[in-house]
């Protein structure tokens, strides 16, 4: 715990509490905002408000089976039951922060045995998403959730346009961070803690970049060279079309789509930053742009980096396990087929198409690729597990990319790469 809460700070934690469990807007944006409109927060409040915050919706569902579930949620008896199970705190600690009623509801909190709770409560999943991880992981998925419950390490990625992993990761090293290289990205910086890096100098020039160790790896399997034409076809605020662009060494042309002229905007200060001159942002009406129509054909690879659910990322963003429904993955999965069909129209004979999401999902991954492939039969899988090889990364996991935190530290990532041959 970053700093011993206090009456105060747990009231600031309730208010910042009320709108998160709306689940109406991203968890990041709430907590933004909320500390625009409370400027008087210092540095280390602010830490612990969003640890607590974060740590209390990774563990709604079993809080919420504690405690009671209200309906509107009530903040107070979750971080009640949150400081008696999660906090690291003893009772002792918390007395002074409880009333009367509250220490006992703590003591109550504290008895109850996990082994008790149905296993979906355990795990903190809502029943249908648990159903649906349950039948594709089986007992895997009671090693899969409590790592996705952990908060996510730090990963940097070296722009090697400014200088090599070794040399970045020996001048944090002297600068005082505790960083170790990913093990499998040989572009990877890891960092224990999570300091603000806005003001070091190599994050200044723009020789490192926040980016998960799994994102590295799929812009890796692009295979992206020098003097190609390369297309990031859902390209967000771009830190894959970064990656890509020092892949590339800078060099042939990279186009950065996306359907958001606010996600591309905020690519800017980062490529200026990047020190990349070949990167052509875009924006898109839809998947069937005439600018993508113009363009067909003509790319050597196109990256599909799918919107999804996310749920992947539940270390970083535990909010989208509430947030996301049945209905809303549907929906998803309509949207990434007609995405990847549009895509795959730039893709030039022998050229490749990578298909990507941070879900978890068979049917926002393998479900996607197969129905792809059947249907366009002039693409062909090409196994992961030999380009990674190629790229010298101790990893195989078949034919298709497929990355848990359990597994191998990373955000949960699907990738699947596929080549025209007709």
């Amino acid at each position: 715990m970053t700093v011993e809460p206090t009456p105060a700070l747990l009231s600031e934690l309730a208010q910042l509490l009320r709108p998160l469990l709306q689940f109406t807007h991203p968890a990041d944006t709430v907590v933004s905002q909320h500390f625009r409109t409370n400027p008087e927060l210092g540095r280390r409040d602010r830490a612990f408000l969003a640890e607590s915050a974060y740590a209390i919706l990774r563990h709604l569902r079993s809080l919420e089976a504690i405690v009671g579930g209200d309906t509107p949620r009530r903040p107070r008896p979750l971080i009640v039951a949150w400081l008696a199970r999660h906090s690291g705190l003893n009772l002792r600690q918390c007395e002074a922060l409880l009333k009367p009623d509250e220490i006992v509801a703590f003591k109550a909190a504290k008895a109850v045995p996990s082994a008790t709770l149905p296993p979906a409560i355990q795990l903190e999943l809502p029943d249908w998403l648990y159903d649906t991880l349950y039948a594709q992981y089986g007992d895997a998925l009671a090693t899969l959730m409590p790592a996705m419950n952990t908060p996510a390490p730090l990963d940097l990625r070296v722009n090697t346009l400014h200088m090599s992993r070794d040399k970045a990761l020996a001048e944090m090293l002297t600068s005082g961070f505790s960083a170790t290289a990913t093990p499998y990205s040989p572009l990877g910086i890891r960092l224990s803690n999570k300091p603000p890096l806005q003001q070091y100098p190599l994050f200044q020039v723009g020789a490192l970049e926040v980016q998960d160790e799994g994102s590295q790896l799929l812009t890796l399997l692009t295979g992206a060279r020098r003097g190609e034409m390369v297309c990031d076809f859902c390209a967000g605020a771009g830190g894959k079309t970064l990656a890509l662009g020092a892949q590339m060494h800078n060099s042939g042309r990279l186009y950065a789509f996306d359907v958001s002229e606010k996600r591309l905007a905020r690519m800017k200060p980062r490529l200026a930053r990047s020190g990349l001159s070949n990167v052509h942002p875009q924006v898109l009406a839809h998947e069937n742009d005439s600018k993508v129509k113009r363009l067909a054909g003509k790319f050597d690879r196109v990256l599909v980096d799918a919107p999804c659910s996310g749920l992947g990322t539940l270390r970083r963003n535990p909010d989208l396990k509430w947030r996301q429904t049945t209905n809303s993955v549907a929906e998803l999965n309509t949207k990434q087929a007609a995405i990847l069909n549009s895509a795959a129209r730039l893709v030039k004979m022998g050229g490749h198409l990578v298909y990507a999401t941070c879900s978890l999902l068979e049917s926002e991954n393998q479900a996607i690729v197969s129905d792809f492939l059947a249907a366009h039969p002039g693409f062909a899988l090409q196994p992961v597990n030999e380009a990674l090889g190629r790229l010298g990364a101790p990893l195989d996991t078949g034919v298709y990319l497929t990355l848990t935190p359990d597994q191998h530290g990373t955000d949960g990532f699907f990738a699947a790469i596929m080549q025209r041959t007709a």
